[in-house]
């Protein structure tokens, strides 16, 4: 029996391919290694996983149908899914919008597509976003609260893959479940996003870009604290109210924190103060965020226990030892 996991040298799928080899499961690893950031990263953490025993990697691209039948055809065995790999970012999609209908929706297709015809497939998790929530003002945010009014194209596509799944459950049976996570950070993390930026930034000297003049709340969430809802839900039987196979979750902290507080923590933890480049509020960004976390309690026992207090040292300490610094 193996595990296929999709962008498995990205920040989510390196940390969730770990967890499962460190339990003894064969991974099939998934990533096309494209350069949205320092590829030299992902290389880093593909490297990683190939020296352990039980894991493999495909290099490809899971928009392209011919590969991605292949390589379910080579491994008949996959019994579950964890489909990570995105085009992700909400401020490049407005950049380069084609890339994210190419991954997120085309990817998503080509992938449910492949998994309906295993005959072994227990469960089929994928990565929604918090973004799907758009400019909504209540909070904390549902999975109950209504989605239709997107912010950004990214989280266009998210939402579209979610709809996508629903059909795919109804039509096939597939079993599948979507999780919303909210702003991960942790080692190895992604270089785009803001516990990287700053800390990069901070070392160089360099002012921070503080959007929305710093009005923001994030529930930032750490990477160990995902990585255990990941595999905790992979593990149930997924099953909304009609029976059909298919549930959706947020997967955060259930603690939104002031982006300034976050700032204060990384300078702590760096023992140097930032210089703020305070700037108005970006297109297709939201000004909080703020995960309820009932459901996925209730359902698979998630249980984030990581406060940004002990998170960002975490991330410091693993940005100082890669970088030399």
């Amino acid at each position: 029996m193996s595990i296929l996991v999709t962008g498995a040298a990205g920040f989510i799928g390196f940390h969730t391919s770990q967890a499962l080899l460190a339990r003894g499961e064969k991974v099939i690893g998934i990533d096309n290694f494209n350069d949205y950031y320092d590829v030299a990263l992902k290389e880093n953490r593909a490297a990683r996983l190939l020296a352990q025993e039980g894991f493999s990697m495909v290099r490809a691209d899971i928009s392209d149908r011919e590969a991605m039948e292949q390589t379910f055809a080579r491994h008949p065995d996959i019994t579950g899914i964890i489909h990570l790999a995105a085009q992700a970012g909400v401020r490049y999609s407005l950049v380069n919008p084609y890339a994210y209908t190419q991954s997120n929706v085309e990817g998503h297709l080509v992938l449910m597509e492949a998994a309906r015809k295993l005959t072994g497939l227990k469960h089929f998790v994928y990565a929604s976003s918090s973004s799907v929530y758009g400019a909504n003002t209540k909070l904390p945010f549902s999975v109950d609260d209504p989605v239709e009014h997107p912010v950004s194209l990214y989280a266009a596509t998210k939402r579209s893959m979610e709809l996508m799944s629903e059909s795919y459950a109804r039509m096939y049976g597939l079993p599948l479940t979507g999780l919303r996570f909210f702003t991960v950070y942790g080692p190895w993390g992604r270089p785009d996003m803001a516990a990287y930026i700053f800390t990069k930034k901070i070392i160089a000297g360099e002012p921070i870009p503080v959007f929305n003049h710093g009005e923001m709340r994030r529930d930032f969430t750490f990477i160990d604290d995902i990585v255990g809802g990941i595999l905790g839900v992979l593990a149930t039987t997924p099953q909304s109210p009609d029976g059909t196979p298919h549930r959706i979750y947020n997967l955060g902290n259930n603690r939104s924190e002031q982006l300034m507080r976050f700032i204060e923590v990384l300078e702590g933890s760096l023992q140097r103060k930032a210089e703020i480049d305070f700037q108005p509020l970006q297109a297709g960004d939201v000004a909080e965020t703020y995960a309820d976390i009932d459901a996925s309690v209730r359902d698979f026992g998630f249980n984030p226990l990581t406060p940004i207090e002990q998170g960002i040292p975490r991330f410091v300490d693993w940005y100082k030892d890669y970088h030399g610094v």
